[in-house]
């Protein structure tokens, strides 16, 4: 049965290359994608820090 699981767990890394290297004309779909997604998680990470942190007015001692 384990042995059935990581199969099933590693068939899309056997999947995903067949062997023949694809000339890379430029960035892929996917690669923008990623770089959309953590410039827009840096900036939501970045804002709530500031959010956070200018909230503090008055000092805790």
């Amino acid at each position: 049965m384990r042995f059935v699981i990581a199969l099933l767990l590693a068939t899309p890394a056997f999947a995903a290359h067949s062997g023949v290297p694809k000339i890379r004309t430029g960035p892929e779909l996917s690669d923008i994608a990623l770089f959309v997604l953590a410039a827009l998680g840096v900036w939501f990470v970045r804002r709530a820090l500031r959010a956070r942190f200018t909230k503090r007015d008055t000092p805790k001692d």
